[in-house]
């Protein structure tokens, strides 16, 4: 029984170094570091639900950077509705969401239904969540993935299909906990 409990906790710490070990580059822009606690923030859904991030703390989440002017977040967008969202929307201990950078509600909503994404998309008003994870004139496609007790993860900058499939890993590898 002994050993059984040391190789789960040996697995466990490699299960969570492996997700945290990853590099990110400085191009990507972030201000934010894997391992640091998310930034917490309140803002409403395209629908006006309020949402602040931490009473979500004790799920995985992952925030998709995006705004509707954006190509890549275009083309990223209906690999996450169906690889993610539509994998995961039914989890209780999962939470995904859009974080439109600053376009007002009836935008964001024509932007929703236009790619077609049924994940709640949030109102980004003048970035202020934006640029409480990336820098000033960063680019608007990335995700952050935060774990169950509220620390980011890893991040992800444009969509590269080889970072968007280790992305996808590390959420299953989370949701297992």
């Amino acid at each position: 029984m002994k050993y059984l409990a040391i190789l789960f906790v040996f697995l466990t710490y490699s299960m969570h170094a492996q997700v945290s070990d990853k590099k990110i580059p400085a191009d990507y822009g972030y201000i934010v570091k894997i391992g640091e606690q998310a930034p917490d923030f309140t803002t409403v859904t395209a629908e006006g639900k309020t949402i602040q991030l931490s009473d979500f703390k004790g799920k995985v989440i992952m925030l998709q950077f995006t705004a509707s002017w954006c190509g890549v977040c275009r083309k990223e967008m209906p690999h996450i509705e169906k690889e993610i969202w539509q994998k995961h929307k039914d989890n209780p201990n999962f939470a995904l969401f859009g974080v439109d950078l600053d376009e007002p509600k009836e935008k964001v909503q024509k932007f929703a239904t236009d790619i077609p994404v049924t994940y709640p998309l949030l109102l980004d008003p003048k970035g202020s969540i934006f640029y409480r994870y990336a820098e000033k004139g960063a680019g608007v496609t990335r995700n952050v993935i935060i774990d169950k007790t509220g620390k980011i993860v890893y991040m992800t900058r444009l969509f590269k299909e080889k970072e968007f499939d280790e992305m996808k890993k590390v959420i299953d590898k989370l949701l297992e906990k």
